[in-house]
């Protein structure tokens, strides 16, 4: 009876958890959209009220989708109204192949086109990692030539990125009659990538919480806890046919398996994590411990998801803890207002996450201003 009670105790509180964590998370990016739409489109009286108002409506009936692909779907649908044609390309093992299309004479034939990463404007985004505002010239060449050329020449790529990967390019063009509103695309992409990003920490959290209670139940030690969330891919299944045979020739770090080589001092932190299974603690003492680390790796998602740009250039020239530190600032400070009184205060998981996660484990990326 005892251990019954115990199992609906535990059960009820990770429900409520998983509950509140998602209406915060859905709570939050409507808002950050929001103020992103309010910063980022001109004033333009009642049509462009009316066109921020259609905006929001479309965010929301994004972040509704039930599953990935319905997300997924919802963005083309909600992109289309903002531009004569647009198509998701999926990005896996070094080519880019088509998902689905809207505005095309024919969409269907847009599915399986394999997109020439090589041109001009997909290979700026894909080095990048931003979005490109371009002419046809600088599109594929034979995807111009069957599928046609936009009325005004003009055409626009966006990266949507998951898990620090462009996994998709959207693509959008004016079509026939040249509409195309590349602000509200970009956006529209920008939310979706969001949108995925707290889905996926959803996932693990509800896995990680699942394990815990499994582990309460079994009396048993708890489940070490992944240096990182995991990845959920929409595209999982998505195979495209001309890819299949060379498939088994792609190395493991083309497919998307992240392979973290540690560098400098973090060679010996990361056996230090893996060992860690907190078996020697107390039930208690090692849910707090669980609890500070998800907690940490929440806020560096977070920092890394709204500071997108940022955290590639600071990379590229090994400036991040410069450019991200405001934000890195206050989400220590979160931090440490809710663990650093805590049995998990002397572990600071928070130093962990931003060296493994935010820095891929090279704390030289962060820059010699950053102390630990």
């Amino acid at each position: 009876m005892a251990r019954t009670n115990l199992e609906r105790l535990v059960e009820n509180a990770v429900s409520q958890v998983l509950e509140r964590h998602l209406a915060q998370a859905r709570e939050e990016l409507v808002q950050r959209v929001l103020d992103e739409i309010q910063a980022g489109l001109p004033a333009a009286g009642p049509s462009g009220s009316a066109e921020t108002s259609d905006l929001l409506q479309d965010v929301v009936a994004i972040h509704a989708g039930r599953t990935q692909k319905e997300v997924l779907r919802s963005l083309l649908d909600a992109s289309a109204r903002y531009c004569g044609r647009c198509a998701l390309f999926v990005v896996k093992s070094g080519a880019a192949t088509g998902w689905q299309a809207r505005g095309f004479d024919h969409n269907d034939g847009v599915k399986e086109f394999a997109l020439d990463l090589t041109a001009s404007a997909p290979d700026n985004v894909m080095a990048t990692r931003l979005a490109a505002r371009s002419s046809v010239a600088e599109m594929d060449a034979q995807f111009i030539a069957q599928f046609g050329a936009p009325a005004n020449d003009q055409i626009l790529l966006v990266p949507l990125h998951l898990k620090d990967k462009v996994a998709a390019l959207m693509y959008a063009d004016g079509g026939p009659t040249a509409r195309l509103n590349c602000d509200a695309v970009e956006l529209l992409v920008a939310a979706t990538s969001a949108w995925l990003e707290v889905a996926s920490l959803r996932k693990q959290a509800a896995k990680e919480e699942t394990e815990g209670a499994a582990a309460v139940r079994a009396e048993a030690p708890p489940v070490p806890v992944d240096a990182g969330p995991s990845y959920s891919d929409p595209f999982a299944a998505h195979v495209p046919q001309h890819a299949v045979a060379a498939a088994s020739e792609v190395p493991a770090a083309a497919m998307g398996t992240a392979q973290v080589v540690p560098t400098g001092d973090m060679g010996a932190a990361a056996p230090a994590r893996a060992a860690d299974s907190l078996a020697q603690l107390s039930p208690e003492d090692a849910e707090v411990h669980r609890k500070a680390r998800r907690f940490a790796r929440l806020l560096i998602e977070e920092v890394k998801l709204y500071n997108q740009a940022k955290v590639a250039e600071g990379r590229k020239n090994k400036d991040l803890y410069d450019r991200l530190r405001d934000d890195l600032e206050k989400s220590k400070a979160a931090y440490h207002k809710r663990y650093g009184q805590s049995v998990a205060a002397g572990a600071d998981y928070f130093t962990q996450e931003l060296i493994a996660s935010l820095a891929e484990d090279d704390v030289s990326l962060l820059g010699p201003n950053f102390h630990r």
